[in-house]
């Protein structure tokens, strides 16, 4: 059992990737991944059925596709009740160092040492599981999302794919195919690299704060989408407001009605890879407010604004210290 042990915990991180793929949820990723475990633990005990496994990685890797195809499917009828939009969970993490944008102290000793930490995090960050993805990944079928990930994504053969899904190598082909073109074409752009990122919403953020509708209109793709999931423990639009007059109106009355109503503290944060910020601060005498906000942006405009306010969502992210600054800039 030890030996089990130990070829599993060298492929938990790629388990954790796979999943983390699949379901956008890092609770649930663990979840997957400790099944896959038991399985592995109950079916591999015998050293003779152990010996017939010539590939680990793709053993586990499939075993851990059948757990989340049947988490996708049960987390579809949750999600059709879920109250309002629904967005991933986020992986957030301290920013590297870029010009202008000086790195926050670090929280705990972990961040300051640079050091993910749990395997969750690890994993999402070592292959870049851009959250943009994850929120295009969320509209297809489950049987398109297992088939995507596991074949785009991670190299399974369809042949092992269609085992997984109980279909042949050609159905699992075209189910990869529609998800391939619902990816490409499905979700706000986003192709800029970490300085545009910087640029952008240092002007975005400049724009917001001067109250100015025109100036904000410029730093706002045309088909910009407005994102919010507060999971109904907030006030949040049931349905993504797109447009650039509606977002930029939206951006503006949220500031005026929210965030100077907060006594705030932010700071710049990667989410899943991509610049964002973190937000948290206590509404005068109505409660708490936690938000992670992040970005799709392309050819120097944001293609989308995505706010993550359950706080179920939110209870992995380290909690700003007292020391962060304020936003907006108190006169």
């Amino acid at each position: 059992m030890r030996d089990l042990a130990t070829e599993f915990e060298a492929e938990r991180d790629h388990l954790m990737a796979v999943a983390y793929r699949m379901l956008g949820s890092r609770a649930d990723a663990e979840d997957a991944v400790q099944e896959t475990w038991l399985r592995y633990a109950r079916t591999l005990a015998d050293p003779a059925a152990r010996a017939e496994i010539r590939e680990l990685r793709a053993w586990l890797t499939t075993t851990t596709g059948r757990i989340c195809l049947d988490l996708l499917r049960s987390a579809r009828v949750r999600r059709e009740a879920y109250p309002g939009q629904w967005l991933p969970e986020p992986v957030v993490s301290r920013l590297p160092d870029l010009p202008g944008l000086a790195r926050p102290a670090a929280a705990t000793p972990a961040e300051a040492n640079g050091f993910a930490p749990d395997p969750a995090e690890r994993a999402a960050l070592h292959d870049e599981v851009g959250i943009a993805l994850l929120v295009v990944l969320e509209r297809l079928t489950p049987e398109q999302r297992v088939a995507f990930v596991l074949h785009d994504v991670f190299a399974v053969p369809f042949g092992e794919i269609a085992a997984v899904l109980h279909s042949t190598p050609i159905a699992a082909r075209q189910l990869a195919s529609r998800a391939r073109r619902a990816v490409a074409e499905g979700g706000p752009r986003h192709t800029a690299d970490l300085a545009e990122q910087q640029r952008v919403l240092a002007a975005f953020i400049a724009a917001t704060e001067s109250g100015d509708l025109e100036r904000l209109v410029t730093v706002l793709a045309p088909d910009v989408v407005f994102v919010g999931d507060s999971g109904g423990h907030l006030p949040a639009a049931r349905n993504p407001v797109v447009g650039v007059l509606k977002v930029a109106r939206l951006t503006l009355g949220l500031l005026d009605r929210t965030v100077r109503a907060v006594d705030a503290r932010t700071r710049p944060v990667l989410v899943n890879g991509s610049l964002g910020l973190q937000v948290e601060g206590d509404y005068r005498g109505r409660g708490r407010l936690r938000m992670v906000t992040w970005y799709t942006i392309a050819d120097g405009r944001i293609t989308g604004i995505f706010h993550q306010l359950n706080p179920e969502k939110l209870s992995r992210v380290t909690e700003l210290g007292p020391d962060a600054p304020s936003w907006p800039p108190r006169p």
